[in-house]
């Protein structure tokens, strides 16, 4: 009956509101608004349905929030939603295009179409549901009164609750209660129904897994408790990226409310991994620390990483007692062999792609990719050794380690996927960075010309002009010549063009200095993006021989740029920094994963430094740099798998992710929003 009367007051209201939309709003069109920049202001008020003191208001409102919870919401009044048109559509790719993590909220508003939605990610710690609850009894009845501060204030107050373990709404009725109960108990009854394997390692735990906890902790030396603080990090950012797999297939199959515990329990576990990852830059950052803080430091690391796993254990476990009514097996086959078939169709383009850069660019342009081809090649063939063992294992009735196979099976094809892909967009960057090189070139010569026309008394121009100079012309060759490297010209380039520049700001008026910053900051940010989707692809499909440092250093470097972006429109300079760190730490996540990867192939393979074994061999130890590989697969597969240490999942082994945070930031695509 609530049901009934809900949809009939939703439909009186859309009835009304199209009424009105006629009577008052038929003479002219609603401004029609594409996905909007976010900045360091947590409002957008293109509809001006704001006055300046309201604007303010919302903003301290929104900046507490922040303070007491830990998330970021960011409201856009708009007048009409356009490319896309959908609200939930419009929403999350305005987030996207800015950027926005897992703690980063959006409330879009189109006051003029009378539309709204709340913008969140699934590995946020506000859950669909939960977000859903705030629009329906926080945000769409300020709305509906036209208190367009209180729909954004209510926002807040309802994430605030939900944070703090409210629901989130305004209040719970009979009916509210109620829900949730039928829904577990639904849960409970069709558990002998559901399909599900998450596989946890029966992981040894260090002496650091005891440490924390532990009344009178052994005497460790700093240098001990660093390589813990290390190695905790890494298992722990591996055990998250394997649960974030086994959430989404969970999903995929038996639906959200299935998994929400295991949800919760993953964000939370991400949080704290966020917060291990910070600390790990803060140790090995150039400020020196004290040895307290460093011991302090590395403590606490382990401490968040041992939580975090806890967490993922206690989940994981009542999962786990479900795999023996696995039975999708045989459709989950099947669709992975297509996918395979359709990923292995595309190599020989990526082989060509690889063939053609290597006659155009110099090998230290390609170290990245130079072995794409190889490391595609050897997931595809254990992903078909896999597949091969799944329909073995399901013809002999064993479908839960059928889909312990399939699950590896699928990782290996993903990061196969990954490999290829990643060809495709060094091809693009090195084809941007080739542009961006020329117009560098092109606008150092105007600059050459213009300071060496400026009067030099003291003789301190003429060296800076000289500098310059030989910058260009060694860039030419690197730009243009038979072996280009382009992004290594593009940052030399870079240098010289914010050293003149500065000469030269005192004769350039404010338009034209503002104007050339502006075209530095969206270069820098773009080159940033770049080299962080580079080394997401690299260290995701290699992960079974990345360490710590190239973790942290990717975290970090997602997240200087997601505040780079936040600050563009309002603060260039201090944006600029931001993407330049963000640059340099991207830089620098890549060398170390390259490091770390050819120390571990010199060990797998006798120190050789050449191409991998072929065969099946090779085929393995390409699955073990993957972090595909675990104990109970290596020993056909039917006594489940380790979830630390790489582990393998259903949807996931690297591609493109939010910055913010390596392993990813969920989905935004919720149902929710609606009119008012």
């Amino acid at each position: 009956m609530r049901a009934r009367l809900w949809l009939a007051l939703t439909a009186a209201a859309i009835v009304l509101g199209s009424a009105t939309a006629i009577v008052l709003g038929g003479a002219t069109a609603a401004t029609a608004t594409g996905p909007v920049a976010l900045s360091s202001s947590r409002v957008v008020d293109q509809s001006g349905v704001l006055s300046g003191a309201q604007i303010s208001e919302v903003d301290t409102r929104l900046r507490a929030l922040t303070a007491k919870s830990g998330v970021d919401l960011w409201v856009a009044y708009v007048p009409q939603f356009t490319d896309p048109s959908a609200p939930e559509d419009w929403a999350n790719q305005t987030a996207q295009n800015n950027g926005l993590g897992p703690h980063q909220y959006l409330l879009a508003i189109s006051t003029d179409g009378r539309q709204y939605y709340l913008s969140g990610s699934s590995a946020g710690p506000v859950t669909g549901d939960e977000l859903t609850t705030i629009e329906r009894e926080r945000v769409q009845p300020a709305l509906s009164a036209g208190n367009w501060v209180g729909a954004a204030t209510s926002a807040a107050d309802g994430l605030a609750d939900a944070i703090a373990g409210g629901t989130g709404g305004a209040g719970v009725d009979a009916a509210g209660i109620i829900t949730p109960i039928l829904l577990v108990i639904v849960v409970i009854a069709l558990a002998g129904l559901i399909i599900w394997i998450v596989i946890r390692s029966r992981r040894r735990r260090s002496p650091a897994s005891s440490f924390p906890g532990s009344p009178s902790p052994p005497p460790v030396s700093l240098e001990d408790l660093a390589r813990r603080a290390s190695s905790a990090l890494v298992q722990t950012d591996d055990a998250v990226k394997t649960s974030e797999q086994e959430l989404g297939f969970a999903r995929a199959q038996f639906g959200d409310e299935a998994s929400r515990e295991f949800e919760t329990a993953l964000a939370s576990a991400k949080a704290q991994l966020d917060e291990a990852f910070s600390l790990k830059q803060k140790l090995d950052d150039e400020t020196p620390d004290s040895d307290d803080d460093t011991r302090a430091w590395n403590m606490r690391i382990i401490e968040l990483c041992d939580a975090a796993n806890a967490q993922l254990d206690e989940k994981a476990a009542a999962f786990e007692e479900l795999r023996k009514l696995e039975q999708n097996a045989p459709d989950a086959l099947a669709r992975l062999r297509e996918k395979k078939a359709n990923v292995a169709g595309a190599h020989d383009a990526a082989v060509a792609t690889l063939t053609g850069l290597t006659s155009a660019y110099d090998p230290l342009a390609l170290t990245a990719i130079a072995d794409n081809p190889e490391q595609a090649s050897q997931r595809l063939a254990f992903a078909d050794t896999l597949l091969d063992t799944a329909a073995a294992q399901i013809a002999a009735g064993n479908t839960a380690a059928a889909a312990v196979s399939i699950r590896a099976a699928e990782d290996a094809v993903t990061q196969a996927e990954v490999l290829q892909n990643a060809i495709a967009r060094t091809r693009a960057d090195l084809a941007q960075a080739e542009t961006d090189a020329a117009a560098l070139i092109a606008d150092l010569e105007t600059d050459i010309a213009a300071a060496t026309a400026l009067p030099d008394r003291d003789g301190r121009l003429a060296p800076m002009i000289a500098a310059t100079r030989a910058q260009v012309e060694a860039a030419r060759p690197l730009v243009s010549g038979p072996a280009k490297r382009p992004l290594f010209a593009r940052e030399g380039l870079d240098r010289a063009n914010a050293q003149i520049d500065a000469v030269l700001a005192g004769v350039r008026d404010e338009q034209e200095r503002a104007a050339r910053a502006s075209a530095q900051l969206g270069g820098l940010i773009a080159q940033a993006q770049g080299e962080i989707s580079a080394a997401e692809d690299f260290i995701s499909s290699r992960r079974g021989a990345v360490g710590a440092e190239a973790r942290t250093r990717l975290a970090e470097a997602g997240a200087s740029l997601v505040q780079a972006r936040q600050l563009q429109p309002n603060d260039p300079a201090q944006a600029l920094a931001a993407a330049q760190r963000a640059h340099e730490l991207a830089t620098q996540a890549m060398q170390a994963a390259q490091s770390d990867v050819g120390v571990f192939q010199g060990g797998m393979f006798g120190g050789s430094g050449g191409s991998q074994r072929t065969g099946t061999g090779g085929d393995m130890m390409g699955a073990i740099l993957g972090g595909i590989v675990i104990n109970s697969l290596l020993n056909g597969g039917g006594g489940g798998r380790s979830r630390s240490g790489g582990g393998f999942g259903g949807h996931g082994g690297g591609g493109s992710i939010s910055p913010g945070g390596f392993g990813g930031a969920g989905s935004r695509s919720r149902r929710g929003g609606g009119r008012f």
